[in-house]
């Protein structure tokens, strides 16, 4: 079986510096807010341009802690896409606050349109939430522009796309807070759950510091409700090994796609858009194709490991219920659900695997 993400190879070729500094940590006996929680803080701040790094347990836990400390709750309204994970939409209704969403564009996959972003805007609307999907970059001049016209903020959801460009600028580094995700499956993965959020505002950093930590400046005085929500020390310690590899390794998942799109041309399927002012770092490789489930089916009997990101859009799930979407409501966000597929992509994949996937897929695809 070729699978979609091999973490265990990754490690491997990364051993001894993985090793050694877990091995520091366990010897210094300091697991939590420790010395690589507050370096890697740093060298996230200087990797990204910005001025405050704050780690967190989680990228969702990032969304729910920028919108708090954007003073976004009940009665607030807040724009996310329609195609996305479920916490870009779930993280504004665990604050109390109303998801509109809008439909993406059908070749990105993201937010580009000003006119479609901005009939959804109500008085209510405090904040736009672009996903930087499957590592590609929503079209922030689109969206400055917008948030500008309307005074609203923008929390980027980064948690698919770190090392990513917009016009020469990291994607993070684009809105008022940056949500990044360090799950084992990200570009940059712990190997536990971790997340972290980014800004330039020196007021709402520390409100974010308050926020993952009881909601206190000073320990056992909190001044607000807050969480726990850290990034601990043993992450801390990995991911910093792991962002010194870290733009030797998108750079390898773009030659990768790249070979991809020459070798799946002439099959009958969609293929992820590049753009001139975009730098994608291809979290996932997605195809689009017709009778999607069928093709998966026949990938799988070949042994190649695909995966569907995402099955249902969140206007569709269970908690968005009560919000009154129906089917039809989202058009291309549905289709994608029905037709994107995820195929093997990581660094270090082999020639051989690669060819085995091009077969597969052409055999699977022309086999309809």
């Amino acid at each position: 079986m070729i699978p979609l993400l091999d973490l265990t190879e990754q490690y491997h070729r990364i051993k001894e510096e993985i090793d050694q500094a877990v091995h520091v940590v366990l010897e210094s006996g300091h697991f939590i807010l420790g010395p690589n929680v507050k370096d890697f803080e740093q060298e996230v701040a200087d990797y990204l341009g910005v001025t405050h790094a704050i780690g967190l347990a989680s990228g969702t836990d990032a969304l729910v802690i920028a919108l708090r400390a954007l003073g976004i709750g009940p009665g607030d309204e807040v724009i996310v896409p329609a195609y996305t994970f479920f916490a870009s939409a779930g993280a504004v209704m665990t604050v109390g606050a109303r998801p509109v969403i809008v439909d993406v564009d059908p070749e990105t996959y993201v937010l580009t349109n000003r006119e479609t972003i901005s009939r959804a805007i109500t008085s209510r609307t405090k904040a736009i939430v672009p996903v930087h999907l499957y590592g590609y970059p929503a079209h922030m001049d689109e969206i400055r522009t917008v948030a500008e016209n309307f005074h609203l903020k923008i929390i980027e959801d980064n948690a698919q796309a770190f090392g990513a460009e917009f016009m020469g600028q990291k994607t993070a580094s684009l809105g008022d807070i940056g949500c990044l995700s360090f799950f084992p499956t990200k570009n940059l993965g712990a190997y536990g759950d971790g997340g972290m959020v980014v800004t330039n505002d020196d007021l709402v950093a520390e409100k974010m510091r308050m926020l993952r930590t009881h909601g206190w400046r000073k320990k056992y005085f909190p001044e607000m409700l807050g969480y726990n929500s850290r990034l601990d020390e043993i992450q801390a310690a990995v991911l910093r090994v792991k962002l010194r590899h870290l733009d030797e390794w998108n750079d390898q998942r773009r030659q990768l796609a790249k070979m991809y799109r020459q070798a799946l041309s002439s099959i009958k399927i969609g293929l992820p858009v590049e753009d001139k002012r975009s730098k994608h770092v291809y979290h996932l490789f997605v195809i689009r194709v017709e009778k999607r489930d069928d093709v998966q089916a026949k990938l799988k009997e070949a042994g190649i490991a695909c995966e569907v990101y995402y099955p249902q859009p969140p206007h569709l799930t269970t908690p968005c219920r009560k919000l009154g979407y129906q089917e039809g409501d989202f058009p291309i966000a549905e289709r994608l659900s029905k037709e994107t597929l995820a195929i093997p992509f990581y660094p270090e994949m082999s020639g051989v695997q690669f060819e085995q996937v091009v077969t597969a897929l052409n055999a699977a695809v022309n086999g309809f």
